[in-house]
């Protein structure tokens, strides 16, 4: 089972998400002889086997039904098992945009942790590009390199047992972005600066839970020449479809003129001008005609959740691009 691929029939061994609602899903491997069991019913997993990816599946007993997803790097966030705290899709969105990924580049990685964010950067090079990822923890990372070989990355991510922060890297001029999340990512910074392509820009991430940390990252990263050092905490904010009613612009001159602009009509006032009696089953025209002038909009609820880090950005510049930086300011 690959994840950099798409298959459309499920084979044994292959990985299945099985979707039971939004918030709960898993994952599970093919394997003929076993059922998989929930409140919805029994599924038998040779049932399964030969049906396409993303079949609805009722169970042996037609207590209920679950979907049988096909692995991506956004349902495996979703579902992986957690052996640290992971990133999730609106941080992994942004960085691995803000890093400019794209097939072919080399990229470091530190921590791996969960995996999370390693299966969206190896998507995101292939096929040609390189995740180099380092892990301190000797046992997360061999979970880690079973799990990536068993979802077709393997050739593509290179996993790393160090402590970066005291040991470095050990790399130069090999790759284009730099991504750490670490307690302490201030120590890494020099030797991620060598690791960079002495060549060409690069781009650096720090992933940091506290602004004292960012603080002391900001300053590790001007020391060492980075430059662009921006600082971005992404927000989680929740929209709702409320429908108002439609207004030309001549008649909201009209209305602004005549008094204060008022909060215009939603379905919920269209319903409560009448009730629906044993009399008067139906909705009158001219009820049908207001709610034809009705439209949908998006609003932003007044409540937006919490960030779960911080995100440090900043441009490595190689050295001859410096060196002229200093040679015209010294020239003026």
């Amino acid at each position: 089972m690959s994840f950099r691929g798409w298959k459309k029939y499920i084979e044994e061994g292959d990985l299945v998400i099985v979707y039971m609602t939004r918030e709960s899903m898993t994952p599970i491997f093919m394997k003929k002889g076993t059922i998989f069991q929930n409140r919805f019913g029994v599924y038998k997993h040779d049932e399964i086997i030969g049906k396409e990816y993303g079949s609805k599946f009722v169970s042996s007993n037609y207590k209920g039904f679950v979907y049988l997803l096909h692995p991506t790097p956004e349902l495996w966030t979703l579902v992986l098992p957690h052996r640290t705290q992971i990133l999730y899709i609106a941080d992994i969105s942004f960085v691995t945009t803000l890093l400019d990924m794209k097939p072919g580049v080399h990229v470091i990685e530190s921590g791996t942790g969960s995996g999370s964010f390693s299966h969206s950067i190896a998507r995101t090079i292939a096929p040609t590009g390189r995740l180099y990822s380092f892990e301190y923890h000797q046992d997360r990372v061999s979970l880690a390199q079973t799990e990536f070989n068993n979802h077709g990355f393997g050739d593509i991510i290179k996993m790393h047992h160090r402590d970066v922060c005291k040991d470095g890297f050990q790399m130069k001029d090999q790759v284009n972005a730099v991504f750490l999340d670490l307690p302490a990512p201030w120590d890494a910074v020099a030797s991620a600066k060598e690791a960079f392509k002495q060549d060409r820009t690069g781009k650096i991430c720090c992933f940091s839970p506290c602004i004292e940390q960012v603080a002391r990252s900001v300053a590790a990263l001007d020391e060492h020449g980075f430059i662009d050092i921006t600082m971005y905490e992404c927000l989680i904010r929740e929209h709702t479809v409320a429908p108002i009613q439609k207004i030309d612009f001549a008649e909201a001159i009209k209305d602004a003129r005549s008094r204060k602009t008022q909060g215009l009509a939603s379905v919920d006032s269209v319903v409560k001008k009448r009730k629906l009696g044993k009399d008067e089953p139906f909705p009158t025209a001219e009820e049908v005609e207001e709610a034809a002038n009705l439209m949908l909009v998006s609003r932003a609820l007044g409540e937006t959740r919490g960030h779960t880090s911080y995100l440090t950005f900043a441009t490595f510049l190689p050295p001859t691009a410096t060196s002229v930086v200093v040679d015209d300011n010294d020239s003026a």
